[in-house]
């Protein structure tokens, strides 16, 4: 019976925990899963890590409620992002750093730190006189560096790993939809350019539209 069924076995034994089918057809087709694996981790490093400097890049633009909105809907899409494949590094048989140092420091993009300010002469200013323009630029290159992030990775798994090249995928789409956001506002702001994103306000702030999971039972 089993002859006429040609997937009902493989090269892992049947009842073996030690090794997954699910890492082992990546092997058949080329692409290495641990490799894979860390590559992921220091991707959702970046994404976790960006959360938390979005919250605070988002209280210094005080005054600038339209910006502050958008910001959080990054910031949030960001959180969704690392919640989507955070599992995905377990299936690949690993797991998160234990410590979240070691998490951040793998980040795959810089900090996105608050800027510090300084006056035209190169003398440092108060953090309270930062402008809108210099955290929005730091919104704009942090978004760009998840860009190339999960378009590498795109790149790894098209054709090989269906599964992570979807939540890739899906995440690259969000945060291309970031970048034009931020190009928008500080165009605007810093240039007085109309540099149009096509953005429209997320049903909820961070509704993450590609990238968040939703229940089959959920009837919002």
């Amino acid at each position: 019976m089993s002859d006429d069924k040609p997937h009902a076995a493989g090269n892992v034994d049947a009842g073996d925990t030690s090794e997954r089918v699910g890492m082992a057809v990546l092997r058949e087709r080329g692409l290495e899963p641990e490799e894979l694996r860390e590559k992921l981790i220091d991707a959702i490093g970046a994404e976790f890590t960006t959360y938390y400097y979005y919250t605070n890049l988002r209280m210094h633009l005080a005054g600038h409620e339209d910006y502050k909105e958008i910001a959080e809907d990054a910031r949030l899409e960001d959180r969704a992002h690392f919640e989507l494949v955070a599992p995905r590094v377990y299936e690949l048989g690993g797991h998160l750093p234990n410590d979240i140092r070691d998490f951040a420091d793998r980040a795959s993009c810089p900090d996105a730190e608050v800027p510090v300010p300084y006056d035209d002469e190169g003398g440092r200013l108060d953090i309270t006189e930062l402008a809108a323009e210099d955290v929005l630029e730091v919104l704009l290159e942090a978004e760009r560096c998840a860009i190339r992030t999960w378009s590498e990775i795109c790149d790894m798994t098209h054709g090989k790993d269906p599964r992570t090249y979807d939540m890739a995928s899906r995440i690259l789409q969000e945060e291309i939809e970031h970048e034009a956001w931020f190009v928008e506002l500080l165009s605007m702001e810093r240039d007085g350019e109309i540099n149009p994103a096509g953005h429209f306000v997320r049903g909820e702030p961070g509704d993450a539209p590609l990238s968040t999971n939703r229940r089959f039972n959920d009837s919002a």
